[in-house]
């Protein structure tokens, strides 16, 4: 316990009356007390900016000191330097002893008294400078996981951040294909609108002409009438002899006049346009431009049978015939025979019997005759596919992966030629599959297919 107070007595002997913390750089003053020298110089400094004459007085007795009188202390240094050393060492709090043991029951610092108090009698207990190695070991390796685990965690941070970047990015991209989309729907919907518009001027111009047709022959009609019934009545103010004489053919001649009635026409336009279901059914809006398409077997592969009516193309064992220049030889492909060159024209695809993969789209009209071919937009090839390895992809450059909720069994293809857009649809939910980014069309477009091994694609004819 002495220990302890003699502690205690240094440490009030080494700190500062001013600052109250263990004097830093201690030095003395002319009545022999000691204060840190940044505490002293603050006094001096505070007593040079006054007025008063008076010389600066000590904090503790107020004797009188001057700059002069300020001297190092070094013995009061090293006794800070030494009460320094016994807080770095630590001691008991409980019995001022230095702590050189450690209780393995409660893993911390005991003094000698401690070891022998109840309260870690009979514990296991070493000394420091053994245990020291083994837990500080211990540390170490788990220094060593956190720092992983930060590390990790840094790596993790970057990933959300990257992932963050991407999600914007793919956003961004999606919110671009959504108002790409919408803006092909108003144009589309825009060119609906002329044309029943055209359509209803048509049916307003023709309806004017019967209605002045009409209107013009009323009046000749009454021009005539009013010259007949101004004649009778002239003859009807004449002498009986005169009124008689002639009566027989007056009476034939106009007894059988007749006024010509315009047939009743109907004032309601017969040109109507229900937009909600222009809008909403999908089908047949799309019908109105449905073309029928037929398979072109000079431009088949050698290993595709088409049926009879060229409506059915299957793959399948290579077939007996002549190599033509304008067929497909490393392609599994096959060309419509129709060719499109402006407007609409819109047809449909049966793949439910290609669950192995196929092609679908419009091409060019002189593709096949290359033997090799990255195709895409930019050789004339714009169509989507599905194949085992990736799904369902869109031919762009680079290819385009696409997420369909539901796989179509029945697909649609509609070309318009004109705006340079080729579009795909589901018309198993009558949802849009891909539209391709618009282009700038030349020369004739003819439908194009390829199918897999064991697979069959159909070309369902047109509704009537």
């Amino acid at each position: 316990m002495a220990s302890a107070t003699a502690t205690k007595k240094m440490r009030e002997e080494a700190t500062c009356s001013i600052c109250l913390e263990l004097m830093t750089e201690p030095v003395s003053i002319h009545c022999g007390h000691s204060f840190c020298r940044r505490c002293i110089e603050g006094i001096l400094e505070n007593a040079q900016g006054t007025s008063s004459l008076r010389e600066p007085q000590c904090p503790l007795c107020r004797a009188p000191f001057q700059r002069a009188s300020v001297r190092s202390n070094k013995q009061l240094e090293n006794l800070i330097q030494t009460l320094k050393e016994i807080d770095l060492e630590r001691l008991c709090e409980e019995h001022g002893e230095r702590l050189h043991l450690f209780c393995e029951v409660d893993r911390q610092l005991i003094c000698w008294r401690c070891e022998r108090s109840p309260q870690h009698r009979g514990h296991r207990t070493a000394l420091v400078e053994d245990v020291y190695p083994g837990y500080k070991e211990k540390l170490q390796e788990i220094v060593t996981k956190l720092r992983a685990a930060q590390d990790r965690c840094v790596i993790l941070k970057l990933d959300k951040k990257n992932e963050r970047t991407q999600w914007e990015k793919n956003i961004e991209l999606r919110r671009q294909v959504i108002q790409s989309e919408f803006r092909n729907l108003h144009n589309f919907l825009d060119d609906e609108e002329r044309d029943y518009l055209r359509r209803l001027e048509k049916e307003k111009e023709q309806l004017l002409r019967r209605l002045q047709e009409d209107e013009a022959s009323l009046v000749k009609q009454s021009s005539e009438l009013e010259s007949l019934i101004l004649e009778l009545e002239k003859k009807c103010q004449e002498s009986a002899q005169n009124l008689l004489q002639g009566v027989k053919d007056s009476l034939k001649r106009h007894s059988d006049v007749e006024l010509k009635i315009p047939e009743v026409l109907s004032l309601d336009p017969q040109t109507v346009c229900n937009v909600s279901e222009l809008y909403c059914d999908v089908r047949k809006m799309l019908q109105r431009y449905q073309v029928s398409v037929t398979l072109d077997p000079d431009t088949a592969h050698h290993e595709l049978i088409l049926s009879e009516e060229r409506r059915r193309v299957t793959r399948g064992s290579p077939q007996e015939k002549h190599f033509r220049f304008s067929g497909f030889y490393a392609l599994a492909c096959v060309l419509g025979c129709e060719g499109f060159t402006s407007r609409r024209h819109y047809f449909e695809v049966d793949v439910g019997a290609a669950r192995s993969g196929w092609e679908l789209g419009v091409c060019g009209k002189n593709v096949q005759k290359i033997w090799e071919i990255i195709r895409g937009p930019q050789s004339g090839f714009w169509y989507i596919r599905l194949c085992q390895e990736n799904g369902y992809m869109a031919l762009t450059s680079p290819p385009t992966s696409l997420t369909l909720k539901e796989p179509p069994l029945l697909v649609g293809v509609l070309l318009d030629y004109e705006a340079g857009l080729v579009f795909f649809y589901n018309m198993t939910t009558g949802s849009l599959i891909f539209t391709f980014p618009r282009a700038s069309f030349s020369g004739t477009l003819r439908p194009y297919f390829q199918v897999n091994h064991c697979s069959s694609l159909f070309l369902p004819p047109p509704l009537q």
